[in-house]
């Protein structure tokens, strides 16, 4: 599967979108739609700037590798609306969060609502709860749920 566009709206809106570099919440340098990985081989420090196409570019190219990991880590059909939630969950938190994680878990085992009350659980920065955080596992939730038949 790969993720559709109310996906990449959902991690769009969560992300924002920021030409220049910055440090985020727990001090990693970002840039996009947080995209912390080299740019055009280039790592992203002070003072970088891209364009919104080098930013849309860097978005896609980036979502690829957590699409990948959810439909190599997932063992049961997913919905779309499912599949997006969970490579949003990989693109903030990264991949190895999701595969060591009882939402995997329980997902895994059919458990889709189960799986889904996961989600809230992951809101932490930083050792602190971060209210952008509660607003987008709620969303990715909020999404995964409207997935089940």
């Amino acid at each position: 599967m790969q993720i559709d566009e109310i996906g990449l709206n959902l991690i769009k809106s969560f992300e924002g979108c920021r030409l220049t570099s910055y440090q985020d919440s727990v001090g990693v340098w970002t840039i996009g739609y947080g995209s912390t990985y080299p740019v055009d081989g280039k790592k992203i420090g002070p003072g970088m700037k891209i364009d919104q196409e080098t930013a849309e570019r860097l978005l896609r190219g980036d979502v690829v590798q957590f699409e990948q990991a959810v439909n190599k880590l997932v063992k049961v059909k997913l919905t779309q609306g499912q599949f997006d939630a969970l490579v949003s969950f990989s693109y903030n938190l990264g991949t190895r969060s999701l595969s060591t994680s009882t939402l995997l878990r329980k997902l895994n085992s059919g458990d889709y609502k189960g799986a889904a009350d996961e989600f809230p659980k992951w809101c932490r920065a930083g050792g602190q709860i971060l209210g952008g955080l509660v607003r987008r596992r709620n969303a990715e939730r909020e999404l995964f749920l409207t997935g089940i038949a």
